[in-house]
């Protein structure tokens, strides 16, 4: 059985080598829906968005959808008026041989900022990718969208009659502003396109804008939902029971994504859950983990293995929440180190303490939980330790 996209009926994709990426791995993915298909999606909060987030927005405004281009190698952001011209003329040859109009097609790039697409090359190697087109065509997609990834990412549910599958990728220039990578999901139920926006927003949103790898929110972040309504049957509407199984398999999908997502960030060997409880509402829990979850000290602190306490709260002090001090606790896996915002003694005469804390942090994954009073806000944030690793990485992209 297919994987990944094409696991929810009514979907094909294809993939092939254009030449953008110097490995010369595939680089070039396309995702087509079934006559019927409809989309929603979730872009960058970035002002300085790539071309193909502004063709694809203004696709969607149109009621495109069918399906969408995606290339790796460049991200052809910050590329002017040509930028903006390459993202249309790739899309218009792509639907040409599918006999679309253009508008029904959506587009993707993630790369080297700056650097031009190189249209000979995608151009040229547009024909067979149409070609390709098969309905388990799942895992050839995840791979061709990789960049800096070390493995491909694809995850499927089942709700009920329906099914759902995605793919995503990125592990660097991650941070939780909405949204946090590319991520494409796909189901095969019926669903209207303005409730497919909704549902895009509610089940999907929370999970993959909730991972952090360095705090850097890129300038190319797509999250797009596709249905293609091919499991047959009425519409589906909002709270049914139908709905909710839907619902409950796109977060699951959504979930595993940015799992898979973390875990592979670039160059980590820890990823940190940070659980926070009891700030005035979910949104301002939400930037009090993430400024966590984005400290470079709690994160070269993780990478180190130091529990360290004072960079959890001088983290928790920066987010402009106005804490009170004294409602602050702090876990580092089952051990208490921060009580009424205070660090106790003990911490630092006490081998026992420190070394359950200690070995918390040599676990793959680090829980840290905070409570910061006995308001009804909570969130989670999924973030990963800051390693040598991620230096070099960076330090060599584009050379």
């Amino acid at each position: 059985m297919s994987a990944g996209v094409t696991y929810a009926r009514g979907f094909e994709a294809a993939a092939v080598a254009a030449g953008l990426k110097p490995s010369g791995r595939p680089d070039v993915a396309l995702l087509v829906g079934a006559p019927g298909t409809v989309g929603a999606g979730l872009f960058t909060t970035n002002d300085v968005a790539a071309a193909p987030v502004t063709l694809s927005r203004a696709h969607l405004a149109a009621g495109g959808g069918r399906g969408v281009l995606v290339n790796s190698g460049q991200a052809n952001a910050a590329t002017g008026a040509r930028g903006d011209r390459d993202a249309a003329a790739a899309v218009a040859a792509v639907a040409a041989g599918l006999d679309l109009d253009p508008t029904e097609l959506l587009q993707c790039s993630t790369g080297v900022i700056g650097e031009p697409l190189h249209m000979d090359r995608l151009l040229g190697a547009l024909p067979p990718l149409v070609a390709g087109l098969v309905d388990d065509g799942g895992a050839d997609f995840a791979e061709a969208i990789m960049t800096t990834d070390t493995v491909s990412k694809q995850a499927t549910a089942d709700a009920g009659r329906f099914r759902v599958g995605g793919a995503g990728k990125g592990v660097g220039m991650i941070a939780p502003s909405l949204a946090t990578m590319l991520a494409f999901v796909t189901t095969d139920a019926p669903i209207e396109r303005r409730d497919l926006q909704g549902m895009a927003r509610a089940h999907l949103s929370p999970h993959l804008e909730s991972i952090s790898v360095d705090g850097c929110t890129s300038t190319n972040d797509s999250v797009l939902l596709f249905a293609s309504g091919a499991a047959g049957g009425p519409r589906l509407r909002p709270e049914t029971d139908a709905w909710r199984r839907l619902a409950a398999a796109i977060e699951q999908v959504g979930a595993s994504l940015a799992s898979q997502l973390i875990h592979d960030g670039e160059g980590a060997t820890h990823v940190m859950l940070v659980d926070l409880t009891g700030a005035a509402d979910d949104r301002a829990a939400r930037a009090l983990a993430a400024t966590v979850a984005d400290s470079p000290l709690v994160k070269t602190a993780l990478f180190g293995g130091d529990p360290n306490p004072g960079r959890i709260l001088q983290a928790l002090g920066t987010a402009g929440e106005g804490l009170d001090p004294e409602t602050i606790d702090v876990w580092v896996g089952p051990t208490q180190l921060v009580h009424g915002g205070t660090i106790p003694p003990a911490y630092f005469e006490a081998d026992a303490l420190r070394g359950a804390a200690v070995a918390a942090m040599a676990s793959p994954e680090v829980s840290i939980r905070i409570a910061v009073g006995d308001g009804p806000g909570t969130s989670r944030v999924l973030g990963c330790d800051l390693s040598y690793e991620y230096v070099r990485i960076n330090g060599e992209y584009t050379t």
